[in-house]
């Protein structure tokens, strides 16, 4: 009997370890993303190649999960909630690395940006970008919380992105119609509105795995919304 205690005491404390090291590489993700809108917002090369630097540490702790799971799945064999908690973890740091890779494209055009006018476009940027960060961080709250109510309110959120998003695709087309000169930085702008746009779409999924984590279904799946198709992914 003691040693069947050993076993759930070790097997809680993995499980516990994966969750933190999903919270941490959820904290590198949110402050490249604000880095990376901070660097484009102040013209700050530096910082914009610190966003593209710790990319790195996103990419080895989403690794460092991936192996973790395997072996818990390897050696634990785990059942029900236990199953959906290791699965949801390997999904959400997938998410969080994708996360990762759009703060640094962002980080990657500011520095092209840093060699152009500045362009009126960029405050409608900053104010997406907020409603993104502020999605990222609840939806990781949720997540280290285990709470599907917050996470099941949160995917209503990505509407609103997507409006805001589209919004912003109409201006910087403006600007671009009315001053030519302005096309090379708007073009960027452009595609890191999308990036945060798809930021948003990765945090909703990272509530939809908290919703099957939690309640052991898949919430219903969400429509193509048109504003969402309006614009590419990266180049």
């Amino acid at each position: 009997m003691a040693g069947e205690t050993h076993i759930v005491k070790a097997y809680t404390e993995e499980i516990s370890q994966l969750t933190g090291l999903i919270a941490e590489m959820g904290g590198y993700a949110q402050t490249a993303v604000a880095d990376s809108v901070q660097a484009l917002k102040r013209r700050d090369s530096a910082l914009a190649n610190k966003v593209i630097d710790s990319d790195r540490k996103i990419d080895a702790l989403e690794t460092q999960v991936s192996a973790f799971v395997v072996r818990l799945l390897a050696l634990r064999q785990p059942m029900a909630v236990d199953l959906r908690t290791v699965v949801a973890g390997l999904k959400i740091a997938s998410d969080l690395e994708r996360i990762g890779d759009y703060a640094k494209n962002i980080a990657k055009r500011s520095l092209v940006l840093n060699d152009n006018p500045v362009a009126g476009p960029v405050v409608g940027i900053v104010n997406l970008s907020r409603m993104v960060e502020m999605m990222l961080h609840e939806v990781l709250d949720a997540y280290v919380n285990s709470n599907a109510e917050v996470a099941t309110q949160l995917r209503s959120r990505d509407e609103e992105v997507d409006a805001a998003h589209t919004g912003i695709f109409r201006e910087i087309l403006t600007y671009m119609i009315e001053d030519p000169r302005m096309i090379t930085s708007c073009t960027h702008l452009v595609f890191i509105a999308k990036n945060l746009e798809r930021i948003g779409d990765h945090s909703t999924n990272i509530a939809e795995s908290i919703i099957f984590q939690v309640n052991g279904e898949r919430p219903i799946e969400r429509h193509l919304t048109p504003q969402s198709s309006q614009t590419p992914s990266n180049p």
